[in-house]
C-alpha cells in the first residue's frame, strides 16, 4: 500500500556511460512508482559547476530520453498490476465524459489520473469507490462499483 517516489539528475558532471547504465539498473530493481528526472543544468553558485569533466548537452538530453523510457516501462507494468483491483479515489473534475480522480498514489497536475467512464453524476471533492478496467503508462481507467 505505499507509493514510492524519486527524482533523478542525468548528466551530473562526471557522470560515465558506465554510471549511468548503473543508474537504469538500479531504475529497473528499485522499480519506484513516480519517477522524475531532469537533465543536469549549472544553477548560479553551485559547486558542481567548477566540477571537471562536463556532460554535453546531446548525451545529457539523450540520457534523459532513456531514463524517462525504462521508468515509462516500469511504470506501465506496475500499474497493469493494478487492473481488477478496488481503489478509493478522490474526483477532481466532472464532465460528459465521465470523471477524473486520483487515487491515494496521485499528486494532483503532478502523477496519472484516474479516469472514470461512468462518472458523470459525481462531484468535484467527492470519494468514489472504483474498479480498475485498464492501464498505460501514467494513468488508470476505472468505473464506479454498484
Amino acid at each position: 500500500g505505499v507509493t514510492m517516489r524519486s527524482t533523478f539528475i542525468v548528466g551530473f558532471p562526471g557522470e560515465t556511460d558506465a554510471e549511468f547504465e548503473e543508474l537504469l539498473d538500479f531504475l529497473r530493481e528499485a522499480e519506484l512508482d513516480r519517477v522524475g528526472a531532469f537533465a543536469y543544468s549549472p544553477v548560479d553558485g553551485a559547486k558542481a559547476n567548477a566540477l571537471p569533466d562536463p556532460v554535453p548537452e546531446w548525451l545529457k538530453e539523450e540520457r534523459l530520453e532513456r531514463f524517462m523510457e525504462t521508468q515509462a516501462e516500469i511504470s506501465a507494468a506496475r500499474l497493469s498490476r493494478k487492473i481488477g483491483t478496488r481503489q478509493q479515489v478522490i474526483v477532481d473534475e466532472v464532465d460528459a465524459d465521465g470523471a477524473v480522480a486520483r487515487s491515494k498514489s496521485d499528486a494532483p497536475e503532478i502523477d496519472g489520473i484516474v479516469r472514470i467512464d461512468d462518472g458523470q453524476k459525481l462531484k468535484p471533492g467527492q470519494f468514489a469507490e472504483v474498479e480498475i478496467i485498464h492501464a498505460d503508462e501514467h494513468d488508470l481507467i476505472a468505473r464506479l462499483v454498484a
